[in-house]
Parts: structure tokens; C-alpha cells; sequence
């Protein structure tokens, strides 16, 4: 059983849930992800920088990571999580091939 942390856009919120799911019943896996809403105009800056600081902690206690990279995309938050999960020496896998 592996600790995995969901990374992605929040424009993929929909996508992310649904691979939740999957991916705890087929693989096994115990699914970590933020639960606001990924709505940043109804957040701080303070609250924002609290938040990524407690993914980036989500992260650390992680066995590896799961990119939501539909259509490949990666946004510059979501390629400073796979660096930092890389530092870490975690697992990182992915919706579809990672060329960032």
C-alpha cells in the first residue's frame, strides 16, 4: 500500500476526484489531496501560501505523487511539486507522459 499525493491544476478538479477514486480501489493506494475548492479569489494570499505550504507537507509524507496532467498540461505550481517530489527521491506518476 502506497501514500500518494494528487498533483494538478484545479482546472482539472473534476478529473482529480474521479482519478481519486480509481486509483485508491484498482491500485491500493491512500489517496492525499487538498479539499478546498481551488477557487484562489475567495482565499488570501496569506491562506494561499498557508495551503501550499501544507501540499508541499503532503508531499514529504508522501510515497509518491500523481500528476493530473490532462492533455499534458503542467502549470509552473504543479512542475514546482513534481521537482520537489523528485528531490525527495518519491515515486512520480502521471495521467499522460511528463515533458515539462
Amino acid at each position: 500500500m502506497k501514500i500518494v499525493t494528487i498533483c494538478g491544476s484545479f482546472k482539472f478538479k473534476e478529473e482529480m476526484l474521479r482519478l481519486s477514486a480509481e486509483l485508491e480501489i484498482k491500485n491500493n493506494y491512500v489517496i492525499l489531496q487538498p479539499v478546498y475548492s481551488g477557487n484562489d479569489a475567495i482565499y488570501t494570499a496569506e491562506e494561499m501560501e498557508i495551503m501550499g505550504k501544507l501540499h508541499m507537507k503532503r508531499i514529504e509524507i508522501s510515497d509518491a505523487i500523481y500528476v493530473v496532467n490532462v492533455g499534458g498540461y503542467i502549470g509552473s505550481s504543479t512542475k514546482k511539486e513534481i521537482e520537489y517530489a523528485i528531490s525527495l527521491n518519491k515515486e512520480v506518476y502521471s495521467l499522460e507522459p511528463l515533458s515539462y
